[in-house]
């Protein structure tokens, strides 16, 4: 049985994720897009997923170099996550968006004021239907902003947290290894482990964007 585009769009709508901007050069120029569909693969070798539309613009720099950077965005942020999907603004996506970086500790460009940026390479390119999944190795992690507030995106909309409040994980005390489920490093369950995204495509693919 086909589920219809739109009714799969609006279920998976419903899940929040945060926003990133994936990063890698093309030749030495930093090249970069909007993504949501991005998720942790595992803890022990480090791994962690994006899914690309297979007609994005930086696929083939992405496969050139066999290297991205991914760039967790502050809610502050907002406007690198609209330019980076393509909106009409100035400087635009070709310009870098006029955003701040700079070279990680493999070279790809990070940018400045990120939560967190996760350099990979390519582990694994997998293609599944109109997108294609790289399954990043993980080389550096670099955490700039550790209490920033996270851009959040859902039924395709900017979410803001502005009344949040935490809570414990049930029976799972507070830095208590997470050994039952076999995992000594994790604490608790990572939002990242769900699916990668609100869309089924990358963010670049948001209301009033085209493909590329």
């Amino acid at each position: 049985m086909t589920v219809p585009a739109v009714d799969f769009r609006t279920a998976i709508g419903q899940f929040a994720t945060g926003v990133t901007i994936v990063t890698t050069l093309d030749g030495d120029r930093p090249v970069g897009i909007t993504v949501n569909a991005f998720a942790s693969v595992s803890l022990e070798p480090a791994l962690v997923m994006i899914a690309l539309d297979h007609r994005r613009y930086i696929v083939p720099a992405i496969e050139a170099v066999g290297r991205y950077a991914v760039n967790v965005l502050t809610e502050d942020q907002q406007w690198l996550s609209d330019c980076f999907a393509g909106a009409n603004v100035t400087p635009d996506r070709a310009a870098f968006c006029g955003a701040s970086w700079h070279p990680g500790q493999t070279g790809l460009p990070l940018l400045g004021g990120a939560i967190a940026s996760i350099e990979c390479r390519v582990a694994e390119r997998i293609p599944l239907g109109d997108h294609l999944l790289f399954v990043g190795a993980v080389e550096a992690v670099t955490v700039q902003e550790p209490d920033g507030p996270p851009l959040l995106y859902h039924r395709r909309r900017y979410l803001r947290i502005e009344r949040a409040s935490t809570a414990l994980v049930t029976g799972k005390p507070e830095g208590r290894p997470d050994t039952a489920n076999g995992d000594p490093a994790r604490p608790y369950p990572e939002p990242s482990d769900a699916s990668p995204g609100t869309e089924p495509a990358d963010a670049g693919s948001r209301p009033g964007r085209t493909p590329d």
